[in-house]
């Protein structure tokens, strides 16, 4: 993958997908399973948030340093070439 492809989850999409494949138990009572959904929820959304800023991080890093990459080329070629 490319420094230029940055990934973005969108929290809540993610967080319906991952809720999608969490059914509820047979013996498991509608109470119970409803807070498990919604801290599972809220687990995914805050997750995928995580990712996000993780990966906007990691976006941001590399395009510094592509651009001490250039700078470096420009000097090396002004004073050295």
């Amino acid at each position: 993958m490319a420094n230029s492809d940055k990934i973005k989850l969108n929290p809540e999409t993610f967080a319906a997908a991952v809720l999608g494949g969490n059914a509820q138990r047979p013996d498991e009572e509608n109470k119970i399973y409803i807070k498990r959904q919604l801290t599972l929820y809220l687990e995914a959304t805050l997750l995928a948030q995580d990712f996000n800023s993780l990966e906007e991080s990691r976006f941001t890093m590399a395009k510094a340093q592509q651009r001490e990459a250039i700078l470096s080329k420009l000097v090396e070629h002004r004073y050295h070439g």
